[in-house]
């Protein structure tokens, strides 16, 4: 039996989740991060990255 891979969005996710963790950050609007969906994530990560 072989177990899918990630899909590469799912992989993204994770670095993006696994790099603000690094800087600190765990929630955001009060939501755990894996609580939040791909879109909301992408802009803290893109905000945090300019900053």
């Amino acid at each position: 039996m072989m177990i899918p891979k990630e899909s590469k969005i799912e992989e993204k996710r994770d670095n993006m989740i696994e790099d603000l963790v690094n800087k600190g950050i765990f929630k955001i609007d009060g939501k755990q991060l894996y609580e939040l969906n791909f879109y909301e994530l992408t802009k803290e990560y893109i905000v945090e990255e300019e900053s």
